[in-house]
């Protein structure tokens, strides 16, 4: 069992941290005092695979005292049966305090102080002894959101994840319309149709019959070959930029048969590169 403690200056990025994490597969609870966090700790490990991966959220809104805090720190450090590390969040005053005014929110810290920089100056001043006990600290004064969430990949994702991005296959037909929720489209129209071979045409994309048919073709080799290099090129970059999913829709006539063959083939492949895979075939079961 692993246990994150997401920490920090607020305005610093823990909520947009959790909710990244929380793609990531943790399961996100905020808010929670210390008091609490080593009973919720030892009923996580003992209740199955759902809280395998969790991070917890500690900031000065639960901060009684940071002695309380550091002891369950310890304890949780100590036990054998869970890795425990803690993410320190900060970023610079004037960048915090520009993050205040821009979202008009008030600073947890606003009613025991004078103004807004006094505030950060507080909270800065209570939260340095936990900052100092941080396994992980990351400034995001000058890190945009898809270079925090890539950094927070690298640190805590697991062993073949693909940037943290799921890869949406749809199969369908043109004549039902496009899928709405497509990123991209392509059209295999031009492969010849099994719909045409009587043997066919009540089969599928899935069945061998109708497989073999469709890759039969050099186009069909060509036109994989090309989507490949493609997808190969992009969807790196797509995670890069914070995507965390995307939808390749496959579209032919009337989505049973060409678009079936080539979406399935394509969703090998993606499985085969180590992305996260969901496979749809939206027409496939519709009549003529």
């Amino acid at each position: 069992m692993e246990i994150l403690i997401i920490s920090g200056l607020s305005g610093a990025g823990k909520s947009k941290t959790a909710s990244f994490l929380e793609d990531m597969g943790f399961y996100i609870v905020d808010n929670m005092p210390s008091a609490m966090i080593l009973k919720f700790s030892e009923f996580c490990a003992v209740a199955g695979s759902r809280y395998r991966r969790v991070a917890l959220v500690y900031d000065v809104r639960t901060a009684e005292t940071p002695s309380d805090f550091f002891a369950v720190l310890e304890k949780l450090k100590g036990m054998e049966t869970l890795s425990c590390r803690m993410l320190f969040l900060e970023a610079e005053p004037a960048v915090i305090i520009h993050r205040y005014k821009e979202s008009r929110r008030m600073h947890p810290l606003h009613d025991s102080a004078d103004s807004l920089d006094e505030a950060v100056r507080m909270e800065r001043d209570f939260m340095r002894p936990v900052r100092d006990r941080a396994d992980v600290i990351i400034d995001t004064s000058r890190i945009s959101t898809a270079r925090l969430r890539q950094e927070l990949l690298n640190l805590f994702g697991e062993s073949g994840e693909k940037g943290g991005m799921t890869v949406n296959i749809i199969s369908f037909g043109f004549k039902y319309g496009l899928p709405l929720e497509a990123d991209l489209v392509f059209d295999v129209r031009f492969m010849p149709n099994p719909f045409y071979i009587e043997e066919l045409r009540n089969l599928t994309g899935l069945d061998r019959a109708v497989s073999d048919y469709v890759f039969s073709f050099p186009q069909t080799a060509e036109f994989l070959k090309h989507i490949g290099e493609f997808l190969s090129f992009s969807l790196p970059l797509y995670a890069q930029e914070g995507k965390t999913g995307l939808v390749i829709a496959i579209g032919c006539t009337g989505g049973h048969h060409r678009s079936v063959a080539i979406a399935h083939e394509i969703a090998n492949r993606m499985r085969a590169e180590g992305y996260p895979v969901t496979e749809v075939h939206r027409d496939m079961g519709r009549g003529d």
